[in-house]
């Protein structure tokens, strides 16, 4: 007897600490150690190889990149449109957890946060300096740079957000089924979700969510760097840079212990709030006027070129722009939206999936779409009059670009210093909010995972966000979304067909119950009639 108490004491006192699927953990911390490993062992030659393997992927899959992109935008907009979108997720009497205003902050937060914040400024002005097509420092290039700018961040990223996070939310309120990527394959394996194949997909989930994760954090402290360098000329080194992860992700852990209601919530509502006094104050001190026509004309061509420039790949330029821009940004949201889609997921029940799609990839593409032509057409419209020369800093080191923009304003010194509290803000929750999925994933869909387990998952994605900065630097952040990206659109492609599969069964449910309801009705109505002449008849 006392040796079963000792046995059961020590049990609970492992699982108060680590609570984990093992064929999902161990196969994953596996893989990533050994990156890890194998990067700071190689050291330096690493970068080649980075850049030798995003060549040989790019130039291979890009043709599959742009078409799979659009599949998950079309069937996204198919499922909110067609009769499974009045099906709610958690069933017809769940009710929403979180206000829509803290639904949306959650929602722009998780899915864009240090990557608008890096890109904003410098993805146009490269694009402006340096466009795939035509004449550089022209009036028709600043026109492109924002319809291609508008296209990486627009609807296509949120389209593959809603896929993952929809069918995540349904097989889970929906199902009753673990949170877990291999859930969703439920219609298609059955039981088999539990075996080798579907610890196999989640092992892939992980680890395309620890990279995807790790290169927004990579360009995140990439962009702190620059700010201290360019306020303070403290060094930007890829050293510095690695202290920051360190000090920022001890940071992050504060927030993962207190839990999505307390430290990702309350952070996500602080960097909208943030973010919307950065969007106002550029937008008075820069050229306000030009930002909202720019808007106004942005979203007009961007809709106008829709699928021109989403199905464009480069054929007949023989060129390969394309590569280091719009196979990268396909790549890193497929390989992010594991994180995000899991994320959205478990903010989201109570809502129709009507209701989820639209607001997915309506609300933070129109906010994304302010942003950029705030920052970025401010960029624009200092280079094309004359005013400053951004392009030329931005093509020496592209995380400068916000804050040479900002120096050109009023108050740049103190908006500068925002921005790095922005840039570090979203650091932080992107980090938090990514532990508690990749903690779920690799505890069985637990929702509640020891605070040990994720405090190790804070970790690791800044330890691997730190060793691709040191085996190559931007390269090596691209490259890794590249790589887990390719294999894990398959998923998703399997994913949608899943998916397809179950909200028709649900469908059918619900159809049967609102008729069986109906008939009950018409039953008790003809049953109350027949009373009611029985009653006059005696």
């Amino acid at each position: 007897m006392k040796e079963n108490s000792s046995s059961k004491k020590q049990v609970s006192r492992v699982n108060k600490y680590f609570e984990v699927d093992h064929w999902v953990f161990w196969p994953a911390s596996v893989l990533i150690v050994f990156f890890i490993v194998i990067t700071l062992v190689i050291g330096k030659p690493m970068e080649e190889v980075f850049t030798n393997i995003q060549d040989s992927i790019s130039q291979s899959g890009r043709w599959f990149f742009v078409l799979v992109m659009n599949i998950f935008l079309i069937f996204s907009l198919y499922i909110a449109f067609s009769k499974y979108g009045n099906i709610r997720l958690g069933g017809r009497n769940s009710r929403p957890e979180f206000k829509t205003i803290s639904w949306f902050a959650m929602l722009f937060s998780a899915g864009m946060g240090i990557g608008i914040l890096f890109w904003s400024v410098g993805e146009p002005v490269l694009h402006f300096v340096n466009p795939p097509v035509g004449t550089a420092r022209t009036v028709e290039s600043a026109q492109a740079s924002m319809q291609y700018t508008f296209l990486h961040w627009g609807l296509h990223a949120w389209g593959v957000y809603a896929l993952v996070g929809m069918s995540l939310a349904f097989f889970t309120f929906n199902k009753k089924l673990p949170l877990t990527i291999s859930s969703v394959f439920y219609p298609l394996m059955g039981e088999r979700i539990n075996g080798k194949i579907g610890k196999t997909i989640n092992v892939l989930a992980v680890v395309a969510t620890l990279f995807g994760l790790a290169t927004s954090l990579g360009l995140g402290v990439q962009q702190v760097s620059a700010g201290f360098n360019h306020l303070l000329d403290w060094p930007d080194t890829v050293w510095f840079q690695v202290l920051l992860i360190v000090v920022i992700t001890l940071a992050a852990t504060i927030s993962v212990v207190s839990g999505l209601s307390n430290g990702v919530k309350r952070l996500s509502q602080l960097n909208i709030f943030l973010a919307g006094l950065f969007l106002i104050f550029i937008i008075i001190v820069g050229p306000s006027l030009f930002i909202f026509d720019s808007l106004v004309q942005n979203i007009g061509a961007y809709l106008q070129k829709f699928f021109e420039l989403s199905f464009w790949t480069e054929t007949y330029a023989q060129t390969d722009w394309q590569k280091g821009w719009t196979v990268f940004y396909w790549a890193w949201w497929i390989s992010w939206s594991p994180f995000v889609g899991m994320f959205i997921a478990r903010i989201s029940r109570g809502r129709t999936l009507r209701e989820f799609i639209l607001g997915v990839l309506i609300v933070p593409t129109l906010l994304t779409f302010l942003w950029l032509s705030a920052f970025g057409g401010s960029a624009l419209f200092l280079e094309l009059n004359g005013l400053a020369d951004i392009g030329t800093a931005v093509q020496e080191n592209v995380a400068t670009s916000l804050y040479t923009l900002l120096e050109q304003f009023p108050l740049g010194a103190l908006s500068s210093v925002i921005g790095i509290i922005l840039v570090t803000s979203f650091f932080v929750t992107s980090s938090d909010s990514g532990s508690l999925v990749v903690d779920s994933l690799t505890a069985g869909g637990k929702l509640d995972a020891p605070v040990a387990q994720r405090i190790f998952w804070a970790v690791t994605e800044g330890a691997v966000a730190a060793v691709l900065l040191i085996g190559g630097g931007l390269g090596a952040l691209q490259t890794a979304s590249i790589i887990t990206g390719l294999p894990f659109a398959i998923v998703l492609l399997i994913m949608a067909y899943s998916l397809t599969k179950g909200l028709s069964q649900e469908h059918h449910q619900m159809m049967k119950y609102k008729q069986d309801k109906e008939r009950k009705s018409y039953h008790e109505i003809i049953g109350e009639v027949i009373s009611k002449r029985e009653k006059r008849k005696q």
